[in-house]
């Protein structure tokens, strides 16, 4: 039998992408949808209507599902076992509903940034620390709940060059300092997003919170465990430059990076990403990647409109790799910030937590 699945914020751009990749999802199936108070009440397609954003048309197991409001935790309880949170709410809002949903039993797996920096949920990068959900034991010891964990995904625009840098470490090349500058496209900053009179012919330099969460959350995710909470891995300095540009989807990074002492070569780098797999394929987790890291060797790739879709959305590809005349090397990475940044992310987040047992 599938596992049946929620999700609040159902009628948002992340929501929607969550509505199709679940559609028809071999381990998941959707019961519950939730969204705001004006939302409830009404049909799917109802609340939706003129602004569903996927390409393909809705799904007819959701059409006629009634939206629940969002807020009221009891109207989730016996319909669904595990939650996806996309709210669009206050900061603190939304820490304190989705920990409601967990007291109550449900597993929670975030697109929010509001748990991110909670002692002990885990920001998960499956490929990356999966090790990581050994916390959740200790969550559910200290908060009292049985069944109920929260676990959140990092920021869309990290991606692109988390999974590189974490191929890297992993080979045994110590990671010293990271200059990266990213080029976020529109639909990174949901629905409506920028005015069109702001991003034609135009670039902002600027997007708000981008930064500090591009610079402290990785060190979250390569940080390690002790005494049931993270311990930040502050030995890697990033400094990051975080633009909106007029794309539709996919992030890219252009980076920079110094390793401690010994540096590969421009060619084990390569081998490294090209050979590079982790706990999702071993698993063999629906929505991994058989090959997360894709290497193109043109030198004008990765392109979002050519890459963002590579392995279902699922992918990081990498190119340009050259030597950096003032740190050690540089590259540029790119992913589909919608799906595996955001809602794709997630699912497979929720796939690791199920094919271990928490769920």
């Amino acid at each position: 039998m599938k596992v049946k699945v929620g999700i609040i914020g159902a009628t948002g751009m992340v929501g929607q992408n969550f509505v199709g990749l679940l559609s028809n999802h071999p381990w998941f199936e959707i019961a519950y949808l939730a969204a705001s108070p004006t939302s409830a009440g009404k049909r799917y397609h109802e609340a939706v209507a003129g602004r569903w954003h996927m390409l393909q048309d809705m799904p007819g197991t959701v059409r006629d599902m009634v939206v629940a409001d969002a807020n009221i935790v009891q109207n989730a309880i016996g319909k669904c076992s595990v939650l996806f949170s996309a709210v669009e709410m206050d900061k603190n809002a939304i820490t304190s509903l989705e920990s409601e949903y967990a007291s109550r039993g449900l597993a929670v797996v975030s697109t929010n940034s509001a748990h991110r920096y909670t002692e002990d949920v885990p920001v998960l990068i499956p490929e990356i620390n999966a090790e990581h959900i050994a916390i959740i034991k200790d969550q559910r010891r200290k908060r009292g709940w049985d069944k109920g964990l929260i676990a959140v995904k990092p920021n869309c625009s990290i991606q692109s060059y988390m999974l590189p840098l974490w191929a890297l470490i992993r080979a045994g090349y110590k990671v010293d300092k990271v200059i990266v500058t990213t080029l976020q496209a529109l639909s990174g900053a949901g629905y409506p997003g920028p005015s069109a009179i702001d991003m034609t012919d135009n670039v902002i330099p600027y997007i708000g919170g981008e930064e500090e969460k591009s610079e402290i959350e990785p060190t979250k995710i390569f940080g390690r465990i002790q005494d049931g909470k993270f311990v930040y891995d502050d030995t890697i300095q990033i400094s990051a430059h975080c633009n909106r540009v007029p794309v539709s989807d996919g992030h890219i990074a252009c980076v920079s990076v110094k390793f401690a002492s010994r540096r590969p070569a421009t060619k084990e780098i390569i081998d490294i990403w090209r050979s590079f797999k982790a706990a999702p394929q071993e698993l063999e987790l629906p929505s991994a990647p058989q090959q997360p890291l894709i290497y193109r060797d043109e030198i004008d790739r990765p392109q979002p409109r050519k890459d963002r879709d590579a392995e279902n959305g699922m992918a990081v590809t990498v190119g340009r790799l050259r030597e950096c005349k003032v740190l050690d090397y540089r590259f540029v990475g790119l992913h589909h910030n919608t799906l595996r940044g955001a809602a794709g992310g997630a699912v497979l987040i929720a796939e690791l937590l199920k094919a271990k047992g928490l769920i």
